[in-house]
């Protein structure tokens, strides 16, 4: 379906809010915004009419490793599309493929294959993935989490140089722990060759990490969880996030990686301006309670929450609806500043908002429509309806 019009609905921008409008789609592109409603001209069309409906530009998960029984470590074309073609029933059109601390042929075979998958994929009806980002191995042992420690070694140019030729030049966020040998003057060189450099997994002190912003680093890898927490004589990676201008924010918001109230806190400090939300959602999202993979790892999935047997979370199986929605209801975020801690953010610092990331002419149609209650109805990737739940094509 190249041909749609979408009308009767709220259209939610960054900086404005249309009450009643329309949006009409052209092959896979947004070609027309007004604020009155089209009148049918022949072209399928979205009628939001007494539905209440509110029309968001679709989300982008900077931070997943899977999802449908599917991770990005499988290292198959089978997994990546298992993702992409999942995404969409919780308003997700772009993301990026995201790995974990394993051993380097592991690695090699995850980033080949999604560079290999990135040049092939069908992007139209599936969410787009816009590039890898590298969690580890350059991380903390002290601060792994799920993370393997066998695997875990300190920051390499030459390693990195090798992951990246390999994914032909897709890997566009990398994490790691700032205070481990050599991780300065790796920030410095990975950033200058445009790679965004997330500080996360890490025992990092406020020092170190403010360090690491001068060279380059411009990411904070999930608030809170496996780094340095905020004291009031050492602030940590922590305090970073918070006290640096320069810094974008992840945030799992699932009340399980963090409690509702630092939710609000983390919210009220970084504003919408800084936030992103993310997953960091495992292959059981979507999946009943039960025992899954993780690296070799048994992870547990049950009331919610996925751990391994000595109780460390591993993960999530939360979907970018629900954590939308829990920022609007826990922490009273506006739909306009929605729009930039679910797309908006996310889509400028990947360098994609000419064509991702807000609701404006000419941008890939990547839309999604929620109800009264943030459901998600119906998602659309580039002009072509790739989930319709609730939504209903006349």
């Amino acid at each position: 379906m190249n041909d749609l019009v979408i009308t009767n609905v709220t259209i939610v921008m960054e900086d404005r809010t249309i009450p009643s409008g329309s949006v009409r789609v052209s092959e896979g592109k947004i070609e027309e915004i007004q604020e009155e409603i089209i009148v049918k001209d022949g072209a399928p069309v979205i009628d939001g009419h007494g539905r209440n409906l509110t029309l968001l530009p679709g989300f982008i998960d900077v931070h997943i490793h899977g999802a449908n029984g599917h991770d990005v470590m499988d290292a198959t074309e089978e997994a990546l599309h298992g993702v992409a073609v999942q995404l969409p029933m919780e308003g997700t059109t772009s993301f990026l493929a995201t790995t974990m601390t394993q051993s380097r042929e592991r690695i090699s075979q995850a980033v080949s294959n999604a560079g290999t998958y990135m040049e092939q994929q069908q992007r139209n009806g599936q969410a787009e993935v816009l590039g890898i980002h590298l969690e580890g191995p350059f991380i903390s042992p002290s601060k792994a989490g799920a993370q393997p420690l066998e695997h875990i070694t300190e920051p390499s140019l030459p390693l990195f140089e090798q992951w990246q030729n390999e994914s032909q030049q897709q890997i566009k966020l990398v994490t790691l722990a700032p205070e481990l040998k050599g991780a300065l003057p790796f920030i410095e060189e990975v950033r200058g060759k445009g790679v965004i450099c997330s500080l996360g997994h890490s025992e990092a002190s406020l020092a170190e990490a403010n360090d690491a912003v001068e060279k380059g680093a411009s990411h904070v890898t999930h608030l809170y969880n496996q780094m340095s927490g905020l004291h009031h004589r050492e602030p940590g990676l922590v305090g970073a996030a918070f006290t640096n201008p320069d810094l974008f924010v992840e945030m799992i918001v699932d009340h399980i990686h963090i409690h509702p109230e630092a939710v609000r806190l983390a919210y009220q400090v970084l504003g919408s301006d800084r936030t992103i939300l993310i997953t960091d959602a495992m292959r059981a999202k979507c999946l009943p309670s039960g025992t899954y993979d993780l690296a070799g790892q048994n992870v547990t999935v049950k009331n919610g929450e996925a751990r391994l047997s000595d109780g460390t979370l591993a993960g999530s199986i939360l979907t970018l609806e629900e954590a939308a929605r829990k920022m609007r209801t826990f922490a009273g975020v506006g739909l306009n500043e929605l729009v930039k801690m679910t797309s908006a953010n996310a889509a400028r610092e990947l360098g994609v908002y000419d064509r991702k990331g807000s609701i404006a002419k000419g941008k890939d149609a990547d839309l999604v429509l929620l109800d009264e209650e943030g459901c998600v109805v119906t998602t659309i990737c580039r002009g072509v309806i790739s989930y319709d739940g609730k939504g209903g094509v006349s």
